[in-house]
């Protein structure tokens, strides 16, 4: 999944944005259970991409709500 710009998420409609956060979500699980069980990741960055875009979405998300 590639990076979610800020622009592209005031884009996107409630219900898009709720299933972009759980297929992030879902993928950061993902990434940790590789790392945690002595496995390499992928992408060592890759987490936190994943941890950045996930707070992006939440605090556009709280943005909008005021």
């Amino acid at each position: 999944m590639a990076i979610v710009r800020a622009k592209e998420i005031r884009e996107m409609s409630d219900d898009q944005v709720e299933k972009q956060l759980k297929d992030l979500r879902n993928e950061l699980l993902k990434e940790r259970a590789i790392t945690s069980t002595g496995g390499a990741p992928e992408s060592p960055g890759r987490i936190r991409e994943l941890r950045r875009t996930i707070a992006r979405i939440l605090t556009i998300r709280k943005e909008e709500k005021k």
